[in-house]
């Protein structure tokens, strides 16, 4: 074997200190079984990256990284996607021929051994319920399950931010689709015009899409009792680190819930655990499985959100690996910060394959004794090119390594050994029952129902002022939800209709005397019209001739 590769890995993977160890360095078809390829447990919260095309071992590797963690007393997390990791819990099959295979050209006796493993589940179908309030999801987080835009998520953090004022629990979707509710409501309207507004076509998309988000069964992860993170960083009696595993194989159609409530896991940690600085071995080691679907349709905010979280949990003792098929999966801000790169094959069958592929070789270092981008392309199954960081924070020369088979079983445990598994857990007794206490929910349908009250003891009282039967008065003010202000348009509208009427009947009354006067004063126009009559019979002398021979023929006169 060529002297200066054997220096090469002498200098960077010769270490004194406990270490993970990820197999035997390969050149020009030769093994270099000593020093192995490895990484220095006080390296681990650098973070790190697994990539490489499908069936080509990034499941094996995490699973032999998570093992040798756990013997040495580091508890580690696992988002499994397909529920090929619950091996874990079972010892490896030392009569497999392809095991026994494998350790013999790494000259390495293989130990099978089962390790202690704690079952999750976001649905509780398959471990322990994990929940997380609406509250501590926080706006960015949540406008990204709920696919919204920026204005939508600036809408959704002022909805926040009125709760916190006020002291309303967020903690479940109810809880948050009763407080959009009562903020768009003629009651609420006021009061969300100190917070900036909204619109009606706004609310309605937030409503929907939280409507969609219950209709698919996902608010069931919402709500209490909250998963406490401090229960990821358990170990056993013997010093053995426990490995939780959350298993999410039945809620595979929801990638964009379950990737970003392993954001929210990772916030909480970094809010929760103290700055603890270089420690000889991580506090826990967080793997994310198929890290591809956390950024996908990710927010600039979001994305910040993600780089300052990846960048400062570090100094809280907590590694974090993503585990993807390409590298360029992970935006570069975040790539940036994995100092621990494991390689696995990738294959170029197409213009954007190749492309990625010239990409990912671009990102590891120099070397003289490997193509990259052809090694890549021929490495084997339970094969990768390596990369750490040293204990001196310098990367160590890239080594094409045949990985070492893990210790637990390479596939999934049946669904008795499963359900045994939780059903024993102390994790799953203390998360099991659903909690319902007092929130924004209740606490806003009780104000309402108390203003209800209020509004239509108020609406009674001025209906009996205004003549009104109260029974009247009470059937305009019970619509299901009528708010206050509803409320006093009612009673409004109630005094306008008696105006109305006081109106109508002074009008008829006034009409009534129009038409007396006018009658008086036709008789008056008659009386006066027979009296002209008459004198003007009397003036003439036709009359005055009748006048004389009818007063002659009446009182005997001569001629």
């Amino acid at each position: 074997m060529d002297q200066g590769f054997r220096t090469a890995i002498e200098s960077g993977y010769g270490l004194t200190e406990p270490a993970v160890t990820f197999g035997s360095a390969m050149h020009e078809g030769a093994l270099l079984n000593a020093p192995r390829v490895q990484v220095a447990l006080s390296m681990l919260n650098r973070h790190g990256l697994i990539a490489g095309a499908t069936g080509t071992g990034k499941t094996k590797t995490l699973q032999l990284l998570a093992g040798q963690l756990s013997q040495a007393g580091v508890p580690v997390f696992i988002a499994d996607i397909k529920g090929d990791v619950t091996g874990m819990a079972m010892a490896g099959d030392a009569a497999n021929p392809k095991v026994q295979e494998r350790a013999a050209s790494l000259e390495f006796e293989f130990k099978a051994s089962a390790h202690p493993v704690e079952f999750l589940s976001l649905s509780g179908a398959r471990g322990a319920q994990v929940r997380a309030s609406v509250h501590s999801f926080g706006p960015l987080l949540l406008g990204k399950v709920l696919d919204l835009n920026e204005t939508q998520t600036s809408i959704l953090a002022l909805v926040f931010k009125y709760c916190d004022d006020n002291d309303l629990p967020l903690l479940n979707l109810d809880d948050l689709s009763t407080t959009f509710k009562f903020l768009s409501s003629e009651a609420g309207k006021p009061i969300l015009a100190e917070y900036g507004g909204m619109s009606p076509a706004s609310v309605g998309v937030l409503l929907r899409s939280i409507v969609v988000l219950q209709q698919e069964g996902a608010d069931i992860f919402f709500g209490e009792p909250e998963f406490d993170v401090r229960d990821l960083l358990r170990t056993t009696p013997d010093g053995r680190g426990i490995v939780s595993i959350l298993e999410l194989s039945d809620v595979m159609d929801k990638p964009r819930l379950f990737s970003t409530f392993m954001l929210w896991m990772l916030a909480q940690l970094y809010e929760t655990l103290p700055e603890a600085g270089d420690l000889p071995k991580p506090k826990l080691a967080f793997f994310f499985d198929e890290a591809h679907l956390l950024f996908d349709d990710a927010s600039e905010a979001l994305m910040d959100q993600i780089e300052r979280t990846v960048r400062l949990i570090r100094s809280k003792g907590v590694g974090v690996f993503f585990v993807t098929q390409a590298p360029t999966d992970v935006p570069s801000s975040v790539l940036a910060q994995l100092g621990n790169r494991v390689q696995h094959a990738l294959r170029a069958f197409t213009p954007d394959d190749a492309d990625a592929l010239r990409k990912t070789a671009r990102t590891f270092p120099m070397t003289e004794f490997y193509d990259v981008e052809r090694t890549i392309t021929s490495l084997g199954t339970g094969e990768a090119l390596v990369t750490v960081l040293s204990p001196r924070g310098v990367p160590t020369a890239l080594a094409a390594t045949r990985l070492l088979p893990p210790d637990s079983l390479m596939a999934a445990i049946g669904e008795d050994a499963l359900r045994a598994s939780v059903a024993g857990s102390p994790l799953a007794t203390k998360y099991g029952a659903t909690i319902d206490p007092q929130s924004a929910h209740e606490i806003i349908t009780a104000r309402l129902a108390a203003a209800r009250e209020a509004a239509q003891a108020a609406l009674d009282a001025a209906a009996a002022q205004a003549g009104l039967d109260p029974s009247a008065a009470g059937a305009a003010g019970e619509s299901g939800f009528m708010t206050p202000a509803q409320q006093r348009r009612a009673i409004q509208q109630q005094a306008r209709e008696i105006a109305r009427a006081q109106r109508e009947a002074e009008r008829e009354r006034k009409a009534q005397a129009r038409a007396a006067a006018a009658e008086a004063r036709q008789r008056q126009r008659m009386m006066e019209t027979g009296v002209r009559t008459a004198g003007r019979v009397i003036t003439s002398r036709a009359g005055q001739s009748l006048l004389r021979g009818v007063f002659g023929t009446l009182f005997g006169g001569k001629r």
